[in-house]
């Protein structure tokens, strides 16, 4: 479609400083469109208030606001968590809520008979490719607006500029500009003083973590939990069943007064560049803990192993934005399957950033204490191991003798 066509855009917003400034910014270069704002609430919290108000206020002629937490949680975060999928220790706070908020644009814009997508991400990081990975599967024909690819604004001073030249209220300033993005699961922190791997996070500096605590600010006494799971899903602690949304809602306050779920890390970015970041998660952080777990007495040795290759593809597919491609729905039905014993509970001890195995039960395990025990053991034979070791070991027995007569091997 070609600019001038283009009458009516509907506008991934968040009310943060990218997405504040881009509505006068379409008014200006696309032909003075109507913008209608979308925020999806994935769990930003107070982040939304206001933002009606200000997104008219900046030219938007309406804004819907999107409750999309239970289909956030039971749709893309479980999915995720059945498979115990991370990128680089990453548990793809961001990653995953794209494709969910993408979606939703997706069915705003046909509803809207909007001409065109926009979205605040810039041209150097992951997110402008999950957006519209999700867009071309969902609204093939439907054009999209990438500002950062397309204005001469080259850094968030210069954006900062744009806003106060345009009178636009911003949250933030130039000492706090940090880059974050909150939801339902994470928070992450970017940028400033974090963009120099060699300088530690401020982790105990008052409004720097959000979610928690840091483990030196936790409490000298252990908060133990228990979760149950069904089938690899989380459904209830301490013996209360929970929704999705309120049992990760739980999770995050009780990890977080721990010291749980924090990760500093430099992440392999999908557009070629390493970048650094500072994450919190502490609900994430105890399911991941207490589903594998749980894993360790439902699952064989080779569905285990398997499950762990896969993972790490699963993990590439979320965080490269392939989520609605047939490959990963093949990959759920084969989580689901897997997971049909996944069933039973976890006990942890919380302790100053640390998550400490006390207790794990199922009806579906597969530990047998007989078995395993070092006492009297009448189902199993020691004497059986003899045979065993020597045919597994007959490869390594058959090389050695016959490489005594072997020509030299040279370098």
């Amino acid at each position: 479609m070609k600019k001038e066509d283009i009458k009516k855009v509907v506008l991934a917003y968040s009310g943060g400083l990218d997405t504040s400034i881009i509505i006068p910014w379409l008014k200006e270069n696309y032909n003075n469109c109507e913008v209608i704002a979308v925020s999806g609430d994935v769990g930003q919290g107070t982040e939304l208030d206001g933002l009606e108000e200000k997104a008219k206020a900046t030219g938007a002629s309406k804004l819907y606001v999107l409750d999309l937490k239970k289909d956030f949680v039971e749709n893309y975060i479980f999915p995720t968590l059945k498979f115990g999928a991370k990128y680089e220790d990453y548990l793809l706070g961001t990653s995953f809520a794209r494709p969910c908020i993408a979606k939703a644009l997706a069915d705003i814009a046909i509803k809207e008979g909007a001409d065109a997508i926009c979205h605040g991400c810039t041209g150097k990081g992951n997110d402008q490719v999950r957006f519209e990975l999700t867009l071309k599967a969902l609204c093939p024909d439907m054009a999209i607006i990438a500002p950062w690819r397309e204005w001469d604004i080259e850094s968030r001073d210069e954006e900062i500029d744009y806003a106060e030249a345009h009178n636009i209220p911003l949250k933030i300033n130039r000492e706090t500009n940090y880059s974050k993005d909150k939801n339902l699961w994470h928070l992450s922190h970017e940028g400033l003083d974090l963009e120099n791997p060699a300088n530690e996070p401020q982790y105990n500096k008052p409004g720097f973590l959000e979610l928690g605590v840091s483990p030196e600010q936790a409490p000298d006494t252990p908060t133990y939990i228990t979760l149950h799971f069904e089938k690899g899903i989380p459904t209830a602690v301490d013996g209360k069943e929970m929704g999705a949304v309120e049992l990760v809602e739980y999770l995050n306050k009780v990890g977080g007064e721990n010291g749980i779920g924090l990760l500093d890390i430099v992440e392999n970015r999908l557009v070629g560049m390493k970048s650094r970041g500072v994450y919190e998660t502490p609900g994430g952080a105890i399911l991941y803990k207490a589903i594998n777990v749980l894993e360790t007495i439902t699952l064989d040795k080779e569905s285990s192993h398997f499950k762990a290759q896969l993972a790490q593809k699963y993990a590439d597919i979320v965080y490269n934005g392939q989520w609605f491609t047939p490959l990963r729905e093949a990959l759920d039905a084969f989580a689901d399957s897997l997971e049909k014993t996944v069933t039973g509970d976890v006990k942890l001890k919380l302790y100053k950033g640390n998550m400490i195995n006390a207790g794990v039960t199922s009806p579906y395990t597969l530990y047998d204490e007989q078995t395993a025990s070092f006492g009297v053991d009448k189902d199993y034979d020691q004497s059986d191991a003899t045979g065993f070791i020597n045919l597994f070991g007959l490869s390594i027995k058959e090389r050695a003798k016959l490489s005594k007569n072997w020509p030299e091997v040279k370098e």
